[in-house]
């Protein structure tokens, strides 16, 4: 036999789209942190799985990929009519642009359907390297408002995936304005910072958010210091670790805002979490997309919870509920809550039981440290049902609710420090891990529906013709032609019975066309070999990555020209600039002599003097704006325009679409994440009059970005205390008022001083914005002190000092001390010393010193 010419219309899958309504069904997008996990999505009805390759994704703990196993595993994709994502979703340092490019090459050439972005720089790079290459806006970009659609828009993104923070009625709000899909996350762990504005991990250890090395500093417990005391909270210790995300009976809401992708979180996760909630929601999308109700019985939330829960919340998708959104009493995976312990005798702990336990099943007891009560676990051995009025203990095999005795491993626990009250949580089911691993293991589960075509003319050859249900067309046929059948010509029924048998296959026939002429002989074993071939060319044309057009040449040479040659080497004057939080600081700072200010006001209806004190004294004053800009909050950069500075220090996109709209002057802040020269090029292509280096750059990345870009174009935070937590959570309402949200809260932010006490005893300031957002600060201030001559050398002309808590006289002499260093009065060694003096908790080198 011969194959025919074979024909592909598409790879991707075909999207429904519900009639009258021009909404499309929306797609179930899972994690792979590794193939078992991209088998268990598959298996598990996703429509696209997510993951990262070696380096540059925002998960480096994960397994990840290799760029050579990408032909193969899209390949494997195509063949089940799913969609593959790779995440690129991590900012890129100008070292690193040549080495990413290649990657990008042989990620569009093995056929990825599109990339997850969050530098916008290399955005810029991918549009330029293939026309042809989606490109979706990472939830790293904080994307929160219409604008920000639009800046994706703008730098080539086809889908934003939209930040966690947002609640319903916002997305539906920037879906009646945005003019591209977005995507939303619905279910796993939630970061309490928003996502590309965490800058704890590195702060803390050296290890950037930004660069997938989250060392989950929010998981840690805290304490709150509120105007000098130890506030006490009882067992509530994880003042930072949210609840996990749990969507899966909102999803008729969202698809009726029309969300394009419903994202599964997960990509550090075992392959039986991918199984088991890929398939949850798999139902909820279809029966929701059908009219039918969602609905989920508690056995089903148990299990859910099982494969991996801090508990279970709508997370902001209900708007703001403070005390919803953190319990702090536990920061770890708990799954079930069982019960608790109401008695140990002997070697039975008896437990008030509120789900099902059984044997087998994993337990763990949670520890109180106060109390010197371990956390402890252990599987369970035996479950007994107490006796009732002198009767004997029955052995129950599983019980569901009411007293259990329940029996441990010998060495698995020390009943003798268990205590009555002791909250008991259910971790693992052996018997729900097998029948999980059971939906993916062995042959396929998930078949490919094929519609076939069948021509059986005597005198012509057999043809065949398969369309899968992804779009996927092959064609083959006999080499001879057919010839009449002389007593049992073929029938429909019979050759839907042979070319039906696909058994051992990833494919299902589904329905069959059939045209007989002339009553044909078909003999069996032509149709099973055509069969078989017809099944080896769909594999093949699922599998083949499509034509794309990807430049022949670097494209970095073409996005690099603007940018004119920087001479080291020549030591210029640099102008000192202050960021200030209150007026006391803004008077020290102009009498220090500063070159320029910033604003940052918690209560921006006090800016007024300031911007009068900086007017008179002749010094240049600009007013930062938030770091989120949601839906209806445009108004502040407005109220801000009108208050008569100079121009914004800029820290989202809404901002910059507004300056540039109305002429105003702006500087793009460190929030923008500009941390390779097409970044900053970009945004000096937006208007800004200079862009703020990124906080993940480290001294010699810092070095790296000013030889390659105009040393005029950027500003650089020599001093600060890194803005480490930056959050739509707020711990003031939930830790010191009745309230729930910025309506009922009563604002303590406006009357406490707050600070976050970690584990080693360091208190950590904690402030509210015009958006009664929050923001942790590192208690102990990174200084750059070491460096200026090195960043003098290359022409740094713009550098900032920036202020919390200090006091006029702090003011004062941490400006004097950088001056010195600016003037060359004083050397790198000494301005250190002095520094390190200054502060309850010294100085660091922070970010800086980190080599990545």
């Amino acid at each position: 036999m011969t194959l025919a010419t074979a024909d592909v219309a598409s790879t991707e899958t075909a999207t429904e789209v519900r009639p009258g309504r021009g909404r499309l069904k929306p797609e179930l997008l899972a994690p792979a942190g590794d193939r078992a996990c991209m088998v268990a999505a598959v298996e598990n009805g996703a429509d696209a799985v997510y993951f990262g390759l070696k380096g540059h994704n925002a998960r480096a703990r994960a397994v990840n990929f290799d760029d050579a196993d990408l032909t193969e595993v899209m390949a494997f994709l195509h063949r089940r009519g799913v969609r593959g994502y790779v995440a690129l979703n991590t900012l890129a340092f100008p070292s690193e642009l040549e080495a990413l490019e290649t990657s990008i090459r042989q990620v569009a050439a093995a056929g990825v359907d599109a990339v997850i972005v969050q530098d916008l720089g290399v955005a810029r790079m991918i549009r330029a390297i293939c026309p042809d290459l989606d490109i979706h806006a990472s939830t790293q970009m904080s994307v929160t408002s219409a604008e920000g659609v639009a800046l994706a828009r703008e730098l080539g993104c086809t889908r934003v995936i939209l930040a966690r923070e947002l609640s319903l009625d916002e997305i539906g709000q920037i879906r009646r304005t945005a003019d591209l899909p977005v995507e939303v996350f619905v279910h796993g762990a939630l970061c309490v910072a928003y996502s590309g504005q965490c800058l704890t991990s590195e702060a803390l250890g050296g290890r950037s958010a930004n660069r997938g090395e989250c060392a989950q500093a929010c998981r840690m417990p805290y304490e709150v210091v509120c105007d000098g005391e130890t506030r006490d909270l009882g067992p509530i210790q994880y003042l930072l670790s949210p609840q996990d995300l749990a969507a899966y009976d909102l999803i008729p809401q969202l698809i009726e805002l029309g969300v394009a992708s419903l994202k599964i979180e997960g990509r550090l996760k075992a392959p039986e979490y991918v199984a088991n909630i890929s398939r949850h929601y798999r139902r909820a999308i279809d029966a929701a997309w059908a009219g039918e109700p969602v609905e989920f019985q508690p056995r089903e939330v148990q299990e859910m919870e099982l494969s991996f829960s801090r508990g279970f919340s709508h997370g902001f998708f209900d708007g703001n509920d403070h005390k919803l959104i953190v319990r702090g009493d536990h920061a770890k995976k708990r799954g079930i809550f069982v019960g608790k312990v109401a008695s140990v005798r002997g070697d039975r702990v008896r437990i008030d039981l509120a789900a099902p336990v059984k044997n087998g099943d994993g337990l763990v007891f949670d520890g109180d440290a106060d109390a010197n009560v371990p956390e402890q676990g252990g599987r369970i051995y035996g479950v007994t049902r107490p006796p009732i009025r002198g009767q004997k203990p029955t052995d129950a095999g599983e019980l569901c609710a009411g007293p259990a005795d329940l029996a441990f491993g010998a060495r698995d626990l020390d009943l003798a420090r268990l205590s009555v009250g002791q909250r008991v949580w259910k971790t693992d089911d052996p018997e729900l891990t097998r029948r999980i691993r059971k939906t993916y293991e062995g042959p396929p589960h998930r078949l490919m529906p094929v519609d076939l075509r069948v021509e059986a003319t005597v005198g012509q050859p057999l043809k065949l013709e398969a369309r899968t249900e992804s779009g996927v067309v092959a064609r083959v046929e006999s080499d001879a032609p057919l010839e009449a059948a002389d007593r049992h010509p073929a029938t429909e029924e019979m050759l839907a019975e042979q070319l039906g048998r696909m058994g051992g296959t990833t494919y299902e026939l589904r329905e069959m066309d059939v045209r007989l002429e002339g009553q044909p002989m078909v003999p069996k074993s032509l149709l099973n070999g055509l069969r078989r071939d017809l099944i080896v060319r769909l594999d093949a044309e699922a599998g083949r990555a499509p034509e794309r057009a990807i430049a022949e040449r670097s494209v970095l040479g073409q996005l690099r020209p603007s940018m004119p040659e920087v001479k080291a080497g020549a030591r210029v004057p640099a102008d000192l600039y202050a960021l200030c939080r209150t007026h006391i600081q803004v008077e020290a700072s102009i009498a220090a002599g500063v070159e320029g200010l910033y604003l940052d006001f918690q209560e921006i209806k006090g800016y007024q003097p300031s911007i009068a004190a900086a007017k008179q004294a002749g010094v240049p004053v600009y007013l930062a704006t938030p770091r989120i800009e949601k839906p209806g909050e445009a108004p502040i950069f407005r109220y801000l325009a009108k208050q008569g500075a100079d121009g914004l220090l800029v820290r989202n996109a809404g901002g910059m679409a507004f300056c540039v709209e109305n002429e105003i002057p702006y500087v793009a802040d460190f929030s923008l994440n500009a941390s390779n020269e097409l970044t900053v090029a970009y945004l000096m292509g937006r208007g800004t009059q200079r862009v703020t280096a990124s906080y993940d750059l480290s001294v010699e990345q810092l070095v790296d970005l000013l030889r390659v870009t105009p040393p005029d174009w950027l500003e650089v935070v020599i001093h600060q205390q890194i803005p480490m937590f930056h959050m739509e959570f707020c711990a003031f309402c939930a830790f010191l008022s009745p309230g729930t949200d910025k309506t009922n809260c009563g604002r303590p932010c406006d009357d406490h001083e707050v600070k976050l006490r970690d584990r080693t005893g360091v208190e950590h300031p904690l402030k509210a914005d015009v958006g009664c957002r929050n923001t942790l600060f590192n208690a102990v201030p990174q200084t750059a002190a070491e460096f200026l001559p090195k960043l003098l050398s290359l022409g740094v002309r713009r550098v900032r000092v920036e202020f919390v808590d200090d006091d006029a006289a702090g003011v004062g002499r941490i400006l004097g001390l950088y001056r010195g260093a600016l003037t060359g009065q004083r050397d790198a060694r000494t301005l250190w010393r002095a520094l390190k003096a200054s502060n309850q908790y010294g100085v660091t080198r922070g970010q800086l010193a980190v080599i990545q």
